[in-house]
């Protein structure tokens, strides 16, 4: 087995010290791990800088970056094929993370003359982790003492830069069927757990059920910058004790991923979860196993972050209409919530199984 994820996220996130928890722990469960190295980084150490005037230099720079990381992950997945354990490649950040740094043309001259296209890059990845940046959220822990190259200084307009630069990183991998946002949290050993646990799912590894955080809720006022898609959602006849859920999303952009999800009970608190991406051929074979007791689920997902947490706000649909659930994202029991003021609670919902998605979908 080899899977492939992208550890990536905005200035000052905590992805080195993740990287480090990450080799250490799949390596104590038997796995080979390898790291991919942060190749922006080793140009820039180099002499090559993106700030250059120079746009010749500095397009040919991210086109040299982009063809070294296709090909140091292409090596590597090479080692991976000859190891007798099952194997974890980290990325320390991916391709699609150089689209961030870029205008949107710049970016189209430079895959096309790689041969490759966005579609292709994300397929490249079983999984992306976004750390979300200190910047945003945790200010006080932001810091650059970390990075002796990073362009983003700990003031107010380079918090307000490593910002932006954030959402532009999470906003480049947007259509990637397992993108994972990672909050910041006052403990920072649980934003650490969180990473364990989201690459412990990707290898198909017995977690603990837990449960994020939802509430019913009314929209008060304008939503921040939000990455908007459409999802339909349909169950499949299972066995006990087993839910498998159909879901396409499709985004404004026009991307559509169609995901298989399972999840399965494994004990009392534990389950394993899987779940792969299908072509639209398979996808609309498989809805000939549509559970004949439930109705597919229909709504609109807005995802934003909001004082370093992340959020999506579902309005539903159809027969669920005037439904609105706010969901969060790995915040802890512990934890507040930091709500924001367009946003208004109605009721906390978390562990309600009446609002599960599979209830919901039953036929009144």
């Amino acid at each position: 087995m080899m899977k492939k994820i992208v550890l990536t996220g905005g200035p000052c996130a905590g992805k080195t010290t993740a990287l480090v928890r990450v080799i250490e722990h799949f390596n104590s469960l038997g796995f080979k791990v390898f790291c991919v190295p942060e190749v922006p980084t080793i140009y820039s150490l180099a002499g090559w800088n993106y700030l250059t005037p120079n746009r010749q230099l500095y397009f040919e720079g991210e086109r040299a970056i982009l063809e070294t990381q296709l090909a140091f992950e292409a090596q590597f997945e090479r080692l991976a094929s000859v190891c007798t354990k099952p194997v974890l490649i980290v990325c320390d950040r991916g391709a699609l993370d150089i689209s961030a740094y870029m205008a949107p043309e710049e970016w189209d001259d430079i895959t096309s003359q790689t041969g490759v296209n966005r579609n292709q890059l994300l397929e490249r990845y079983d999984a992306v982790l976004h750390l979300v940046s200190a910047a945003d959220g945790a200010e006080q822990y932001y810091t650059t003492a970390t990075n002796s190259i990073r362009y983003e200084k700990a003031d107010e307009e380079g918090l307000r830069a490593a910002r932006e630069l954030d959402k532009k990183v999470i906003k480049a991998w947007t259509g990637h069927p397992h993108l994972r946002v990672i909050n910041n949290h006052d403990d920072f050993e649980r934003k650490m757990q969180r990473v364990i646990r989201e690459i412990s799912n990707v290898l198909g590894l017995p977690q603990p059920v837990t449960e994020e955080r939802k509430y019913l809720v009314e929209l008060t006022g304008q939503l921040p910058e939000t990455i908007d898609s459409d999802i339909l959602q349909t169950y499949l006849v299972s066995e006990p004790g087993t839910e498998v859920r159909l879901r396409r999303r499709t985004w404004l952009s026009g991307k559509v991923v169609n995901v298989h999800n399972t999840k399965k009970r494994t004990g009392p608190g534990e389950q394993i979860e899987t779940e792969r991406q299908v072509e639209n051929a398979l996808y609309e074979s498989l809805l000939q196993q549509a559970d004949p007791y439930r109705q597919s689920i229909s709504k609109r997902r807005q995802s934003f972050i909001w004082q370093g947490q992340y959020f999506e706000l579902d309005t539903y649909k159809g027969v669920l209409q005037g439904l609105v659930i706010l969901e969060t994202k790995g915040i802890a029991d512990a934890e507040d919530v930091n709500f924001p003021p367009f946003i208004r609670v109605i009721q906390e919902i978390t562990g309600n199984k009446e609002y599960y998605n599979y209830n919901l979908a039953l036929r009144k």
